[in-house]
């Protein structure tokens, strides 16, 4: 009788339970399907506001509570919106209320271009900070005012990286690593096995962190109207401690509070001092149906932009990363399709899988035997990253793009002393052959074993620099020279012919045209891979596996050597 009721029991939770993720789901439905179908009305003489809280990724992701995953801002929306704000006519302004943006300095370059592009519409851009970071303040600088709370901080004192070193926690807990890799620069494996940065290290560092801040004191310098100069004393002696500091040195217009803020908008936008400003938000804004170039022709010409962003890994991948199958078939449907004339390759990667890699850069090379393939380098397309852009027929890079580390390693730790010392764990195994159970991390690797893992990777380098030399058209002797795992920002890759353009996505955008000749109003934009919607997302973890393989692939990339140890290109 007891089991009888236990039963029920379990039976009434279970409906309860599921009667609950039924309305659930009914109700996120409807509010997806709601917000498809409503798009907010603007109102005359309006104000459009950027915010930037949430990190940006070039093409952003929804709201992913329901796996609990974060919301992130897509580039080519913010871009879109200030593009159409410049010719709306309800539109009169852009207010950026800044504090801590989240986003690589390529990417806030091609919001601070579009924002510089706004103001030759004669309209107004006004920023308000409370607190105000290096990004924050490289986007508001292009501002006709720039706002600081009175008790506000503007930080400007250059850029800084640090680097967590793993060695005596190795050592502590009886983890030994094996380290294999070509190129003294490849310094990703340094935290395995130093304490500090090596020299090769810190000398590539210093060089990419000084060119991309160079660039951004100059493009700063420019808009406030500060002598470049001026401007490295200032951030290099760290003279801007407080907002009456910023105001001296006129790295701000005033000090002031957000009601202020709003009087200021009251006047350009012609209001009564007692009637509120109309300010739109992004969200409210933009509008993802329109976020493609030349929306609304009728040409049936195609170019092709192919979004990689993430680590490249092996088979179908995620939205958070690069999956060789996918994307390569992302490239092949492209190639295949005679609507398609070019195809512009958007790359945000520091690289992984070398496999992955050169499967992707398969395609790239038959695409290029058939039409214009253009390299759209955003903040990093380093290592793997690289390796998919050397074939294309153009790559362009922002100046403070990370790129290059043309280099490979692998990783595979020995934690025998670990199992045995500290957890009393001991392990034997039974082979067919001496080499059997090679790859492994519970025993020591023979002097043998190690040089067999060292030529793999030695074998690896090798194909990569010569694809590298073969598409950059340069010896390989060359090539090889600026390779050996260096980063390189995208100015000193310019310099050393590993980047062909300074540029944008626009600047990839026009050029795969040109090489197609294409008239900048005959083409439309086709973004591939196709991504689900909300719903579709939704819909897919109910009752489907798809999540928990994608999960659990991204365990394993996640875990790297510890699950799959072969080596892999990987950025430094």
């Amino acid at each position: 009788m007891g089991q009888f009721f236990k039963y029920v029991l379990a039976t009434l939770v279970g409906l309860v339970a599921f009667s609950f993720l039924c309305f659930l789901l009914l109700a996120v439905v409807i509010g997806i399907a709601k917000s498809a179908g409503e798009r907010k009305e603007i109102a005359s003489n309006s104000v459009l506001e950027l915010k930037l809280n949430e990190p940006l990724s070039e093409r952003g992701q929804g709201d992913r509570f329901l796996i609990g995953g974060g919301s992130t801002t897509g580039l080519i929306t913010i871009k879109e919106a200030i593009r159409r704000a410049k010719t709306d006519d309800d539109i009169k302004g852009i207010l950026l209320n800044l504090d801590i943006v989240q986003g690589g300095m390529a990417s806030l370059e091609e919001v601070r271009n579009e924002l510089l592009n706004f103001k030759k519409s004669g309209k107004f851009i006004v920023a308000y900070h409370e607190v105000c970071s290096e990004k924050s303040f490289y986007l508001s600088s292009v501002a006709n005012e720039i706002y600081l709370h009175p008790q506000g901080t503007l930080e400007f004192n250059g850029l800084s990286t640090e680097v967590l070193f793993y060695k005596r926690l190795f050592d502590k807990a009886g983890i030994e690593p094996y380290i294999f890799r070509v190129g003294s620069f490849k310094s990703a494996v340094e935290p395995f096995f130093r304490e500090n940065f090596s020299d090769s290290a810190r000398y590539q560092t210093v060089s990419f962190l000084n060119s991309i801040n160079g660039h951004l004191i100059r493009q700063v310098a420019a808009a406030r109207g500060i002598a470049p100069a001026r401007l490295k004393v200032i951030s290099d002696s760290m003279l801007v401690h407080n907002a009456p500091d910023a105001l001296r040195l006129k790295m701000v217009t005033r000090l002031g509070y957000f009601d202020q803020v709003q009087d200021y908008m009251r006047r350009k936008l012609g209001l009564e001092k007692n009637k509120k400003p109309s300010v739109v938000s992004l969200g409210d804004y933009s509008d993802e149906d329109r976020v493609d170039e030349n929306e609304g022709k009728t040409s049936g010409n195609r170019i092709a932009v192919i979004y990689a962003e993430g680590d490249i890994v092996t088979g179908k991948g995620s939205d958070d990363n690069i999956g060789s199958t996918k994307f390569a078939e992302a490239i092949r449907k492209a190639r295949l399709d005679n609507k398609v004339k070019a195809v512009v390759l958007r790359i945000n990667s520091p690289g992984g899988s070398s496999l992955a890699s050169d499967i992707i850069y398969r395609e790239v090379v038959l695409t290029k035997n058939v039409k214009p393939i253009i390299a759209s380098m955003s903040d990093v397309a380093a290592s793997g990253g690289y390796y998919i852009a050397m074939a294309c027929d153009t790559i362009v890079a922002h100046p403070n793009t990370i790129t290059g580390s043309i280099g490979v390693f692998g990783v595979l730790p020995n934690i025998q002393p670990l199992l045995a010392n500290k957890l009393g764990i001991t392990v034997d195994r039974v082979t067919t052959g001496k080499f059997s159970d090679l790859p492994t991390i519970t025993r020591p690797l023979s002097d043998f074993e190690k040089r067999t893992l060292q030529r793999e990777v030695d074998h690896i380098y090798a194909d990569f620099t010569t694809k590298a030399a073969r598409g950059r058209h340069m010896p390989v002797e060359r090539l090889r020279r600026l390779a050996s795992g260096r980063v390189w920002s995208g100015l000193e890759a310019k310099n050393n012919g590993l980047v062909d353009v300074l540029g944008d996505y626009t600047t990839a955008l026009k050029i795969a045209a040109a090489r197609a000749h294409l008239k900048a109003d005959d083409y439309r934009v086709q973004r591939l891979p196709r991504r689900k919607s909300s719903l579709e997302n939704l819909l897919s973890m109910i009752g489907s596996d798809e999540n928990e393989e994608a999960q659990t692939k991204a365990m394993k990339a996640e875990l790297g050597p510890c699950t799959r140890p072969m080596p892999s290109t990987s950025s430094s």
